[in-house]
């Protein structure tokens, strides 16, 4: 059977890769999505399916649900003329034109199931997980891993907050928790922060803050479904202990969904996709990166719909220059 060809593929349907979708459909480009299933550990939609209240998106006066905002932007990307496929993408060859494109179950064939003149890369990235004991079940009730998106909830307003973590991001989130909770603890596995100098003096000195050296998580306690402490370990002296929190902010760190792309591609040292500057293009022409796969910086909901505008742009442009 003869693979399916596209003008362009999206593979990811977080708001990068709809947003994409959306824009590329309106140019009538016939977009085929590749939504994944359980791709990186997420259903299609991506990490905003597994969260509740999203308040920070513009056009949701009140906030909106996670699981609906991504149905809602799945069904624009319908209603404007995107095909999506409920499929993963295993394998792609960059190193041809077309590019080669193998769903889950078909990467052992020699044929790929699909071609593409041009292919927008939005895999997204997840936070890393500790996996303690109470995570699954107060993860969203009181765990998160993203402070910018979840600080302002009600439940961690003008309570005691936990952040895990040690460098620069454990630090501007433990500050930025600040402005919500009555407390925040830092929990610093060694006997120094990570984070820069600036960064570390600010959060050591910040009156709302007390950092734990040589501390580490041991479980997510709770009752009633919401988290209500945590308990500890002293790494030097071997005490166990616990802090009262509403709020678990693990900052320790993202993963790129970066594996099918990886040798073909040029990654940054913490393996997100490198792009121009101010755009999407990466090293190989005709594939853009968009959204988290190739942002380790600001990683929102709303950021990554611009940069899925701007491969949606980048690659319309491409698609033209060689029609000329």
């Amino acid at each position: 059977m003869a693979p399916q060809h596209r003008p362009v593929a999206v593979i990811g349907s977080g708001p990068a890769g709809h947003t994409a979708a959306i824009y590329l459909a309106r140019a009538n480009l016939n977009p085929i999505m590749f939504e994944g299933m359980m791709a990186n550990g997420f259903a299609p939609g991506g990490q905003l399916t597994t969260t509740t209240d999203v308040e920070n998106f513009p056009g949701f006066p009140t906030g909106v649900m996670g699981g609906e905002l991504m149905d809602k932007m799945r069904a624009q990307s319908e209603h404007f003329g995107t095909t999506i496929e409920t499929e993963t993408i295993t394998k792609l060859d960059t190193s041809v034109r077309p590019f080669k494109i193998w769903r889950e179950g078909s990467e052992d064939q020699e044929e790929p199931t699909d071609t593409a003149d041009a292919v927008i890369i939005a895999t997204g990235a997840s936070a890393k997980r500790m996996n303690l004991p109470g995570e699954d079940v107060y993860w969203q009730n009181g765990i998160s891993a993203c402070a910018v998106c979840d600080g302002a909830v009600p439940i961690f307003r003008n309570k005691p907050l936990v952040v895990i973590g040690g460098g620069d991001s454990a630090a501007e989130e433990a500050i930025y928790l600040t402005k919500y909770g009555s407390h925040v603890h830092v929990l610093v596995r060694r006997d120094q922060l990570r984070a820069s100098k600036v960064m570390a003096d600010r959060l050591l000195k910040h009156p709302k803050v007390t950092v734990h050296f040589n501390t580490s998580p041991t479980e997510a306690l709770g009752e009633n479904g919401l988290l209500t402490a945590v308990a500890t370990h002293n790494n030097v002296t071997k005490e166990a202990g616990k802090i009262d929190a509403n709020g678990l902010f693990y900052a320790i760190g993202h993963e790129p969904a970066t594996s099918l792309v990886k040798g073909q591609v040029e990654l940054d040292v913490d393996g997100y996709i490198k792009t121009v500057p101010g755009s999407t293009i990466t090293n190989v022409e005709g594939l853009y990166a968009a959204g988290d796969v190739q942002d380790k910086r600001y990683r929102q909901a709303i950021t990554s719909a611009g940069s899925g505008c701007m491969a949606a742009l980048d690659a319309e442009r491409y698609l033209s220059e060689r029609e000329a």
